[in-house]
Formats: C-alpha cells, structure tokens, sequence
C-alpha cells in the first residue's frame, strides 16, 4: 500500500582504501533510508571481483564474517526499493557480469523508460537475460559494444539509453561514476584521506568522515584509476531535471543534494506554505518524520508554537501480527501516537511534506480529532502530486492518486479536516532559487522532460512478472 512515494536506491562506492569493503558498508548504512529491500557489496582485490548480496536492510545482511569475504582496496554497494523488476535476490544489486574484457559490477539508482525496449532487441539476437531489472540493459550493451576502453564502451552503451540514471560501475582497477545528461538523480564526490568516494548521498560522507569534493556534473563520467581521477561529458547538453522530490521527501535533512541543504530547503518549504496559506491557530505539529523540517519553517515563519503532537516508533518492523479483534487504524497507531495533553482543546495545523492516496494523513486526522483537538488544519510541503513518476520513483497508477482525480475541496472532505491547502509549484520553485539548473515536477504538472513511449506498460513496472 502507498502512503508515500519510494526512491528505489543509493549508492556508494570507494577507490584505494584498505578497508574498502567495511567503508561500503558504513555507506551503504547512512543510505539506509533510500532502499530497504535488498542491499549488496562487490569489492575488487586488484584481479577479482567479489561479491556478497541479500534480500534485507544492511545490519541484517552483513557481518564480520561476510564482510571478510570482500577483500581489496576498492567497493561499490547498492540498496534497493524496486521500481522495476520484482522484489527478489535476483534483481538485487550491484549487478555482476563477466565479459570479454573481463568482470564488471553495475549499481544504478533511476529508471530506465526504453528498457524494455532494447532488452526485446537483444533477445532477438539471442541474448539471455538473468534478472527482470531494466539495470541488467546497461550492462548487456555495455557488453556487446565494440569500443577498446571500459569508459568508453559505458558512453556508447548510454547512448542508446533514455531515463534517469546514477550508476556505479567497477572494473577489477577502475571506479566509475555517471549522471544521465539530465541530472535526475544526485551522485556526489567525495575525498577520504587517501581514497576517493562516490555516493547518493553527502550524509554517506559524514559517517565516514570523508571530506565532499563536488557534485557529479549533469552527463558526466568520472573515471578514478591509477589514483587519479578524470572525467568528460560525451552526451548532448540537455536542460536539467533534477528530480525535485529528493528535496520535498527522499533525502536525508543532513544530505547536500544538488549543492545545497536538504534540511535548508524544506525549511523554506514550510516558510512559503506559511506566508501562501495562513491559519489562525494554537499550535503547528509535524507528521515525523516527513514533516518535521516543513513544520519547524512553517513555525518560524508564522510565529506559531511548534509542538511535537505526535509521536513516532521507531521500532516497527516491516512485518507485524495484527490482532484478530480489530483495532481501529492498527497500522498508523502502530507507527504515531498523539499526545493527548498537548492536542487537547487546541487548534491544530498538521504539516506533512506529501498526500499519495490519502488513506494515511485521513487515519491521523481521525487520531488527532480522537485526542479533542478543536480544530484541525493540514498543509502540505509540496503541490498536488497528481501523475507517476517514470525515472525511479515508485508511484501509484494515475487513478489511484487522490489529487488526480479530486479537487483539494474534495480531499478536505475526504479527510475530514477543517481545511487544507498545499504549497504551490511556483512558491516550491521560488524556495529553490539558490539551486542553479531546473527540475522535473513532472509528477505535479504531467510535463516529462523525457518523452514517455507507453505510460501503461511502464506502470505495469516494465519487467514484473
């Protein structure tokens, strides 16, 4: 069931460090938070690729002893949220090949929109493919171009391929890292010591006390080998698109995506929904921990009282017994619970940074009603989300998102708050205005900066089967 949209992954990669593998692991731990379905390492000792990958979040994947089986001084690893391809150890990542220069190992966070596409066209020439994710296309035709150099058989391979893409790739010496010409998703790099780092995140960076060098350039290939490090764009310039929903909700706060700070950002998210939608209440509550930053800029800006009304576990698994005498809104209670003394007789605004379905946001406004709040004022930190994303987000059909087929009135009654309001495009787009380049709010608008081939088969997530 959908309540929020999911990212379907991070990467991390490091070149030239002792305890390549441990590191990756630590990488891999701060980007929990963008895929927690499957998680894996492959390292290089120089002549060999090794690898160990999982069905499962890294803590419960890796150990001592694992680990100790990822020998040499160079790693990349991946989490994984499926987008594409079905949710098993077959489509985990980082995705290993052997080939006639040897073996390859290929993590990629995005989407694939001509994947299908190229993977029919190779069938016909009898390739055979081992996994149903769209990821396994860049490595096939990276397998059968005919240029000399790794680096440039991965530009020819891009260039048949359309969507949104950050790869990793690692040859048994080289770490290479890409963005698609458009800049969808982030890929930072960073310095640690002696040793240069790749990763989705700047959080990674942290952990590990490495220091950020500079974002991964919109088309560009960074090549790291010899201990030196080298890159060049070969595709056309396009207008960038990076996605504006690693802001609004996939990012970590601490991260610094697309140079600047997540936490930063959704701050003034919550500042414009204040000036854009005021209210005259008691007090301004956050949804945690989506909310919070929107709520705490939403606070600052109004002069309204920040409270935490709502209490988060954080020790819900994925998996529960639900009793067999039914409770009411088992799932939410299971994860929020209102504090009855600071809800109580108060006039409420809930900040959240997104509706999907609704089906949520409406279990916690009847929590919030249950604990005697006066009245109850939602705002959210983002537009109406009213279209699927197509370059590695995971989203509901069209029609199953509430804002593409209700008006906000509508969805008021739905959820049976005494009013809401939502950021608009253009109040979004002026909180960004210290981000150089443009995004995709394709999922607000409908306008795709990549034109779409078949909306419906890629909402059948290409290859499940």
């Amino acid at each position: 069931m959908f309540n929020k949209f999911h990212e379907e992954c991070g990467l991390f990669g490091i070149y030239n460090h002792p305890e390549a593998s441990n590191i990756t692991y630590l990488g891999l731990h701060a980007l929990q938070h963008r895929g927690q379905e499957s998680c894996g390492i492959v390292s290089s000792d120089g002549k060999w690729l090794h690898a160990e990958i999982s069905m499962g979040l890294v803590a419960e994947v890796f150990s001592e002893k694992n680990l100790k089986r990822l020998p040499g001084r160079m790693a990349i690893g991946h989490n994984r949220y499926s987008t594409t391809g079905s949710s098993v150890l077959k489509n985990a990542q980082p995705f290993v090949i052997d080939y006639s220069m040897g073996s390859l190992a290929l993590a990629h966070n995005g989407n694939i929109i001509n994947a299908l596409e190229i993977r029919k066209e190779l069938e016909r020439y009898g390739t055979i493919f081992r996994s149903t994710m769209d990821s396994e296309v860049i490595a096939h035709l990276i397998a059968l171009s005919n240029e000399n150099r790794l680096v440039d058989r991965i530009a020819d391979a891009l260039t048949r391929i359309k969507g949104a893409y950050s790869l990793l790739l690692m040859s048994k010496d080289e770490l290479i890292g890409v963005r698609d010409p458009y800049g969808f998703r982030p890929l930072s790099l960073g310095r640690l010591k002696d040793s240069y780092v790749l990763a989705s995140e700047t959080c990674a960076f942290d952990l590990i006390e490495a220091e950020f060098i500079r974002d991964i350039r919109q088309g560009e290939i960074v090549v790291i080998n010899n201990n030196e490090i080298y890159s060049f764009k070969p595709f056309p310039p396009q207008r960038p698109a990076k996605c504006i929903f690693e802001f609004i909700y996939f990012s970590r706060p601490d991260s610094n995506i697309f140079g600047e700070n997540v936490n930063i950002i959704r701050k003034r998210f919550g500042a414009r929904l204040s000036q854009e939608s005021p209210v005259d209440v008691d007090i301004v509550i956050p949804v945690p921990d989506s909310g919070l930053p929107t709520a705490l800029g939403y606070s600052e800006h109004s002069g309204i009282p920040f409270e935490m009304g709502l209490i988060r576990s954080h020790y819900v698994g994925r998996t529960f017994i639900e009793p067999s005498d039914a409770i009411r809104h088992f799932g939410v209670k299971l994860k929020l619970n209102p504090v009855k003394k600071v809800i109580q007789g108060k006039r409420v605004i809930i900040v959240d940074d997104s509706i999907v379905r609704g089906t949520t946001i409406r279990k916690i406004v009847k929590m919030i009603r249950d604990a005697d709040a006066k009245e109850i004022h939602i705002r959210i930190g983002s537009p109406p989300a009213s279209h699927p994303c197509f370059y590695g987000i995971d989203t509901p059909n069209r029609e199953e998102l509430i804002a593409s087929t209700h008006s906000v009135e509508d969805i008021r009654k739905y959820l049976m708050a005494d009013s809401l309001a939502y950021l608009s495009l253009n109040g979004m787009m002026m909180a960004c205005d210290s981000i150089e380049g443009g995004f995709c709010t394709a999922c607000f608008n409908g306008k795709y900066p990549i034109e779409i081939p078949d909306m419906d088969t890629l909402q059948l997530r290409l290859f499940d089967k």
